[in-house]
C-alpha cells in the first residue's frame, strides 16, 4: 500500500510515524507513506496557497491550484483507488471503513485548513469525504495521522499476530471484553477463574457475553 498525504504542515506526522506500528509497517515495507507540502506546488514567490473567500466572511481558504497541480502530478505517476478529505463534515469514519480501505492500493489524503478548500477542489478530485468526530481542529493532520494508524495497523502482517486486529473494539459491531495479565491477584482483585481454567470454549462463551454486557452498558446504539 501507498498512502500519499497533502498537508500545510508535513512536519507534525513526524512524532506519529516515526514510532510504533507505522514506523515497524514502513521499514518492513507493508507500506509507503509519502508527505507533500502543498506550498511546494504553489506558482506565488511567497509559496501562498490561501486567499479570502468570495463573498466576504472571516477565515480564509485553500486555493485550487496548489492542490490540483499536486493530485494531478500524483495521478500521473499511478492510480489511486481514494482521493480523501478529511474533514468535519465528511462522513463518519468507523471500524468497518478502516477494514475497507486496507485493501485498498493507493490512497491520498487531503488534509483541510482554514476554512476549508475551494469547493471545486472537492467537485472534481475527492472521491470521499471522511470526519474522524463532531468536532473542530486546527487543521487535517491530526485527523490523516489517525486514519494511517487505523488502516495500517490491519494490512495482514503488519500487527504480527493475525488474530490480535480481528478481537478489536467494533470489529464484530462489540466493544471488546475486559483483559487481564500477570499478576492473577492483586491486592485482594482476582482474576476470572474462567480465564484460568484453560476451556476455550468457555472463555469465549465468557468473553462474548462480557464483550455484549459492556456494549449495552457503554455503546448501547451499536447493539441497534
Amino acid at each position: 500500500m501507498r498512502i500519499d498525504i497533502l498537508a500545510l504542515f508535513p512536519e507534525m506526522f513526524e512524532g506519529p510515524f516515526s514510532h510504533s506500528i507505522i514506523k515497524r509497517a514502513v521499514e518492513n515495507n507493508f507500506v509507503e507513506i509519502a508527505i507533500h507540502d502543498i506550498r511546494d506546488y504553489s506558482t506565488d514567490k511567497h509559496r501562498r496557497v490561501d486567499d479570502y473567500p468570495y463573498g466576504g466572511g472571516a477565515g480564509m481558504v485553500l486555493m485550487v491550484e496548489p492542490i490540483a497541480r499536486c493530485i494531478e502530478h500524483l495521478k500521473s505517476e499511478r492510480p489511486y483507488d481514494e482521493i480523501i478529505f478529511l474533514m468535519p463534515d465528511g462522513e463518519p469514519f468507523n471500524q468497518e471503513m478502516a477494514n475497507r480501505l486496507s485493501t485498498a492500493g493507493n490512497l491520498i489524503l487531503l488534509c483541510g485548513h482554514y476554512k476549508g478548500v475551494d469547493e471545486r477542489i472537492r467537485q472534481y478530485f475527492i472521491t470521499r469525504e471522511i470526519s474522524i468526530g463532531d468536532y473542530v481542529l486546527s487543521g487535517g493532520e491530526l485527523p490523516a495521522a489517525v486514519l494511517c494508524d487505523s488502516i495500517v495497523r490491519l494490512i495482514p502482517g503488519v500487527l504480527g499476530d493475525e488474530t490480535s486486529a480481528l478481537s478489536d473494539s467494533f470489529q464484530d459491531g462489540l466493544l471488546s471484553p475486559p483483559v487481564y495479565t500477570r499478576p492473577a491477584d492483586y491486592k485482594g482483585l482476582k482474576v476470572p477463574d474462567i480465564l484460568l481454567s484453560g476451556h476455550e470454549k468457555k472463555i469465549y462463551e465468557w468473553r462474548h457475553e462480557k464483550a455484549m454486557e459492556r456494549t449495552r452498558i457503554r455503546r448501547p446504539d451499536l447493539l441497534k
